[in-house]
């Protein structure tokens, strides 16, 4: 039996963990770098050891560390989490050298599958080697790991070379492991995969499917459990395939298969040897603990001849700190305030007062809803999220809630095509007219005005307030009478610094108030207060080229420099940030005028990285 526990992972997943093994009896143990020093999980754990470093290559990819820590805690057993080492077998190998259970499949099946060239091969499958026109498009693929990266859809031969770079470089930061394939791209397929789960006695679960087709920059944004719309034929293949690669390599504990289904057609992918982040929905669905599952499994148990029967629909969002509207660039900052209503799951490596930082993957939280029936899972998902309350950098929120009640997602029409068509009418700043009128009036009631009554001084004359939301001005004015306060056109009906009630045509509406410096929060809507003679700001020539985010410049095109003649879209370098890499292109056709980044470098949002002087 095991006593004491080491996640070697961070953030969500290590939490998740630690929550079953409380329920279990079971002492936990972290492992954190010092990025991760003050982070949720190192505080929740019974334990934690440090892994000196910040960049994952320094700390959590660090195998021969992570076992020296469990050994240091104490630890008997080892869970890998998901991501970084979770489907590494020379570190599961490492494990069982130490004396230490392994939380997970034999290191041969992991050598077996988490090559996804060697799952290939393994399923019959050959990947591409000299591509050629007519085989585009083609996707650039990581052989280990997941999550997206080292992934690049490739459809001019021309940019190959470039992005194979560009993969590989991304995969050896993320995986520790900068192998990569190149396969047949399916466009709008729909992903599918099969949750399974093996015991060491031969029997294995096909616990359902699930729908993955959401997707950004190849990485699963809403999933749900079961796949809907399938054919009993269809559903009953991806059963028996997923089932057939796991007695392929004596697989044992929780893994899964995946598959793109297009035009009735299954096309097998990869098998992930190891938790995948959207497991909730199948627990939820077949009330399982898959975490306490494979701790049984892993401690020898046998599972049932078949598995528990399925009921309901569930549907999982990935809520990250990103904004969709620019390119899914990661944010960073303090997260105020993060809760969501009674009745959803919510998953998290954050709370309250956290920092965001750049080394890291910008997933915030999993939000989990269950209902009979899928429609009411959807609406229960979507109302949830509407009504959370989310403090601090820019979210997906107003994404993820637009995309639950897109018709091709009600009725189940979606694709991996489905962001590529819609994101412009999905990241439509969502804002409310009245929420700077609610910001002002809620000021008002704050500071030496609302002490001293400021409906004496110069009653005729209104207060002027400015706000900026969703990246706009916004003025408002309101006046002091002795009777309270008045707005033009709406009648307040009560206001203090953290409510105010407006009654327009009619109608009553709440809105709360939250404050963190300049920023201020008016229910759901951000809202940043302007000064009311703001600073001269500092001017950037045309062509300039500003940092999305905080980041590292990883790469500069070869043979850039000043005086350089570049074209529109051409890349000049990459930054990488949260484990990804984002390319900066020329914005014009021109010459490349100044240059100020560097492989190496650390920037700040908003740093000037290069300058293109557009030709006449």
């Amino acid at each position: 039996m095991i006593s004491t526990l080491l996640v070697a992972g961070r953030g969500e997943i290590a939490c998740r963990v630690f929550r079953t093994c409380r329920d279990l009896g079971i002492r936990t143990v972290a492992v954190h770098s010092d990025a991760d020093a003050g982070a949720l999980h190192a505080r929740v754990a019974d334990a934690s050891v440090r892994l000196p470093g910040a960049a994952p290559a320094d700390t959590y990819l660090r195998g021969d560390l992570i076992v020296k820590a469990a050994v240091a805690a104490g630890a008997d057993a080892v869970h890998p989490g998901y991501g970084f080492l979770s489907e590494n077998a020379d570190f599961a190998r490492a494990v069982q050298d130490a004396g230490l259970l392994w939380i997970g499949p034999p290191p041969a099946a992991i050598e077996a599958m988490a090559s996804k060239t060697r799952a290939k091969q393994l399923m019959g499958i050959q990947p591409l080697t000299d591509v050629t026109e007519p085989d585009l498009p083609v996707l650039v693929k990581a052989a280990a790991g997941g999550g997206g990266r080292g992934m690049r859809v490739v459809r001019r031969l021309a940019d190959l070379d470039a992005e194979l770079a560009a993969a590989r470089a991304e995969a050896a930061s993320a995986f520790g492991d900068g192998e990569v394939f190149v396969e047949p791209y399916v466009e709008n397929g729909r992903h599918v995969e099969v949750q399974i789960l093996a015991d060491t006695h031969g029997t294995v679960w096909p616990l359902g499917t699930r729908d993955c087709s959401l997707q950004r920059r190849h990485q699963k944004v809403i999933e749900e459990a079961p796949a809907p719309g399938l054919s009993p034929g269809l559903d009953d293949e991806v059963r028996a395939l997923a089932v057939r690669a796991a007695r392929a390599v004596d697989y044992v504990g929780a893994g899964t298969v995946e598959f793109l289904v297009a035009d009735g057609k299954a096309h097998f992918l990869e098998m992930n040897t190891r938790l995948q982040v959207e497991h909730p929905v199948t627990e939820a669905v077949f009330g399982l603990d898959l975490v306490a599952e494979q701790i049984r499994v892993a401690e020898g148990h046998t599972l049932a001849a078949d598995p528990p029967r399925a009921r309901g629909h569930a549907v999982e969002v990935r809520l990250y700190a990103e904004d969709p509207s620019r390119d899914w660039s990661p944010q960073t900052g303090r997260l105020h305030r993060l809760a969501v209503p009674d009745g959803v799951r919510l998953d998290t490596g954050y709370t309250d007062g956290d920092d965001i930082g750049v080394h890291y993957d910008p997933m915030l939280a999993k939000v989990v809803a269950h209902a009979p029936t899928r429609a009411e899972a959807v609406r229960k998902l979507a109302t949830a999220l509407e009504r959370a309350v989310i403090h601090g950098p820019v979210t997906n929120r107003d994404l993820l809630i637009r995309s639950l009640r897109h018709p091709e997602f009600t009725t189940a029409r979606m694709d991996t095509g489905f962001y590529d068509r819609h994101l412009p009418d999905l990241t439509t700043p969502a804002t409310d007219p009245h929420a700077p009128l609610a910001a002002a009036l809620a000021d008002a009631h704050t500071g030496p005005r609302s002490r001293f009554g400021g409906w004496r001084n110069v009653p005729s004359q209104p207060q002027v307030k400015r706000y900026e939301m969703a990246g706009e001005e916004h003025e408002v004015h309101y006046r002091y009478t002795r009777t309270g306060l008045e707005a033009d056109g709406v009648s307040v009906v009560h206001a203090d610094a953290g409510l105010v009630i407006l009654e327009v045509d009619g109608v009553r509406r709440r809105f709360e108030v939250s404050r963190h410096g300049d920023q201020l929060y008016v229910n759901t809507t951000a809202l940043t207060a302007l000064p009311r003679f703001p600073d001269p700001t500092t001017q950037h020539a045309p062509g300039s080229l500003l940092a999305p985010m905080p980041g590292t410049v990883v790469r500069v095109a070869d043979g850039l420099t000043a005086g350089t003649p570049v074209r529109a879209g051409d890349p000049l370098l990459w930054l990488e940030a949260m484990k990804m890499q984002h390319k900066i292109t020329a914005p014009v056709t021109g010459t490349l005028t100044e240059l100020r980044a560097a492989p190496g470098q650390q920037v700040e949002p908003g740093a000037l990285l290069a300058v293109v002087t557009e030709t006449p």
